[in-house]
């Protein structure tokens, strides 16, 4: 396939500097609009001109960014990847397995910060198949739950780690059942900020914030 120019990709309906949306909360009606550059076959073919594949890596960045924010992903396997977020099946097109391995590699050193962690694998010297997606970084995430502390008036209070994941009283956050992992990164900035204590392990661990 021809490489396209920058201009081609750039001209298919997305901000000249993606940003990290927002959460969106869906409804059972309600689907993920996808960009109109997914329709544009060349997409899914990473470009050889080093210009049009970076800017083609924003718009993968912002895909994954927006479309994880939307259906609330906090963690992607490569193994068990969403099938509508790497292909189009009405344009018969997918991005081969490498080349998302290479999309994912460049979100975890992007330089407005890293939108993707790697998942340590289970045994040393093996390829990591998972990873973490940063709609909102451990940083952020400590920032809204200790925003939300300070708000609902829980300073002093302690609450569990199944509480802050699945409790009622967070049934209209964004961290609603979080991986529990991601969450101790979390707690675990607010640890090191002097604002939390956690005591325990697993989900019956305890968390006192300050």
């Amino acid at each position: 396939m021809a490489a396209t120019s920058s201009g081609d990709l750039t001209s298919q309906g997305i901000p000249s500097t993606p940003r990290t949306p927002n959460p969106i909360q869906s409804t059972p009606s309600a689907g993920f609009s996808f960009p109109s550059y997914t329709s544009f076959p060349p997409f899914y073919t990473l470009q050889p001109n080093l210009t049009t594949r970076a800017r083609q890596l924003e718009l993968w960045s912002y895909l994954i960014t927006t479309y994880c924010t939307y259906h609330r992903i906090f963690r992607l396997s490569l193994s068990g990847l969403p099938s509508d977020l790497f292909s189009n099946a009405s344009i018969h097109r997918s991005l081969k397995p490498a080349d998302i391995r290479l999309v994912l590699d460049h979100m975890s050193r992007a330089e407005n910060g890293p939108r993707v962690e790697w998942i340590a694998p289970a045994a040393r010297g093996e390829q990591s198949a998972s990873c973490w997606v940063y709609w909102k970084t451990p940083t952020e995430w400590a920032d809204a739950i200790y925003g939300w502390v300070d708000e609902t008036g829980q300073k002093g209070a302690v609450l569990t780690v199944y509480e802050l994941r699945e409790g009622d009283a967070v049934r209209s956050q964004a961290w609603r059942d979080m991986d529990e992992e991601l969450l101790r990164k979390a707690l675990g900035v607010l640890v090191k900020r002097g604002k939390a204590q956690v005591f325990g392990q697993e989900e019956t661990a305890g968390v006192k914030f300050f």
